[in-house]
């Protein structure tokens, strides 16, 4: 009697699975549509479906949910797509892996920044890095915190420097520096130059913020200051951006949240005014995230070994900026 082979038999999914139809699963699973996706992908949209059918029959489940007004992944294509973003990330750095096996510390490193990150200890590290290993070349990545941490999960980042709300367990995380966040306009704006602001005086008056400025994510704290100076709910603009926000403010576009250290030469510069509150100001930590279950090239480890020796060895009060 022949044994029937089980359905989600791990070994008959191995060998049998083929690994472009994940690839082009991770696209279809960060686009709108299968067209988009075939777009997307330089292909033409019968190709892309077909590829998609042959996967759900490999896994055995339906992975997405197609319907006039409806393109979403169903649980099983969730729980696919996280899978498939690890493979992918592992098999694209296998030749870089291989290629940077020499006795000088070479290769490419890809960090993900949030855009108000601005730490001294993070650019001595860098400028140390660079004159002990010139063979290396870096691309930093300026995105929302969310999406740095998206590309650290999938190795698409060799680490992270972001914000950081609900901590996953699949990922590490080191604090590097606490920042704190005011509220200042600009020269057009009405409140510029008043040095007898009280906090009431910023009642009705329009403003400007980050995309992650909301009760829901890491800029909590911020959200909670704007609605302590009573401003107006109706945000005019808003950008992931700190050099846009810090844009909208300086035109005059509404009083707009800003790490302080970050517009302190701004303000000395007559770019800016902070307006009140000037205490019990939001604090908001930053920190190097980065994933454990990548296989890093010499030159990712070496500097990752460099921004954490240098964050365990510089006091706390040092990486405070009030």
């Amino acid at each position: 009697m022949i044994r029937k082979t089980p359905q989600y038999e791990p070994e008959r999914m191995a060998r049998e699975l083929d690994w472009n139809l994940l690839r082009t699963f991770v696209v279809l699973a960060e686009s709108r549509s299968v067209t988009d996706a075939a777009s997307k992908l330089r292909l033409k949209q019968p190709t892309v479906s077909t590829a998609l059918k042959r996967l759900e029959s490999t896994i055995g489940r339906k992975l997405i949910i197609r319907s006039p007004g409806q393109y979403a992944l169903t649980d099983a294509g969730r729980i696919l797509y996280l899978e498939a973003l690890e493979i992918h990330g592992s098999v694209l750095r296998l030749s870089t892996l291989m290629r940077e096996m020499t006795d000088d510390v070479r290769g490419h490193i890809q960090i993900s920044v949030a855009s108000h990150v601005s730490c001294k200890l993070i650019d001595r590290v860098l400028a140390e890095f660079h004159a002990a290993h010139p063979k290396v070349t870096m691309n930093i990545e300026v995105q929302s915190s969310a999406k740095a941490i998206a590309a650290v999960v999938a190795k698409r980042a060799s680490f992270a420097i972001c914000l950081v709300g609900t901590q996953s367990p699949s990922i590490e995380y080191r604090r590097v520096y606490r920042e704190y966040f005011g509220l200042f306009c600009g020269p057009p704006h009405p409140l510029f130059g008043r040095e007898d602001l009280k906090l009431e005086d910023l009642a009705g008056h329009g403003s400007v913020s980050f995309e992650t400025d909301h009760l829901e994510d890491v800029l909590k704290p911020v959200t909670l200051l704007r609605a302590r100076a009573s401003l107006e709910q109706k945000v005019t603009g808003v950008s992931s951006h700190l050099e846009e926000v810090r844009r909208m403010v300086v035109a005059g576009l509404g009083v707009g949240p800003l790490p302080t250290h970050v517009a302190a030469r701004d303000v000395k510069d007559g770019q800016l005014w902070q307006v009140p509150p000037y205490e019990g100001l939001p604090e908001i930590d930053v920190y190097l995230v980065w994933n454990d279950r990548a296989n890093k090239n010499r030159a990712e480890d070496f500097l990752l070994k460099h921004l954490l020796e240098a964050i365990e060895t510089t006091p706390f009060e040092e990486r405070t900026y009030s």
